[in-house]
């Protein structure tokens, strides 16, 4: 990938990752964008494969894996073996995640829909577009 868009991509997950902590008002032990981001690919999948969710959020195995333990550790969500292939690992969204995606990620998307809006941006163009960018760069 190109610097100048991997930086691009880096810095607008940042600002993404703000935009979380100040619509949770930045309280301790809050949900990252980035576990918001997770719980929510979880929720559209499931029950998932950790290899499906690191498919649908463009990021190594490992790194999900790593970025499940601590959702597992605090109820969110619930990994099982998969009983039809020993060395699969299965992701579910607990009551207790659900609540808190529906609660957090929800609204923090409609709020930033809401904001991009109003600032005249071109939201589902850049949706639509978003989503033909990531197909093409899967496909290279």
């Amino acid at each position: 990938m190109d610097d100048g868009l991997a930086d691009l991509l880096h810095r607008v997950v940042a600002l993404l990752g703000d935009a979380a902590r100040k619509h949770s008002g930045g309280q301790e032990g809050d949900l990252t964008y980035s576990q918001l981001r997770l719980l929510g690919s979880v929720e559209d999948v499931e029950p998932a494969t950790q290899h499906r969710l690191a498919q649908v959020l463009g990021v190594s195995d490992p790194a999900v894996s790593r970025a499940l333990r601590p959702l597992e550790e605090r109820g969110l969500v619930r990994i099982t073996q998969d009983p039809q292939h020993a060395r699969r690992r299965l992701v579910e969204l607990t009551s207790t995640g659900r609540a808190a995606y529906h609660a957090n990620g929800k609204p923090l998307a409609e709020a930033l829909r809401h904001a991009l809006q109003a600032e005249n941006f071109p939201y589902d163009r850049y949706l639509a577009d978003t989503l033909r960018l990531a197909e093409i760069l899967e496909s290279a």
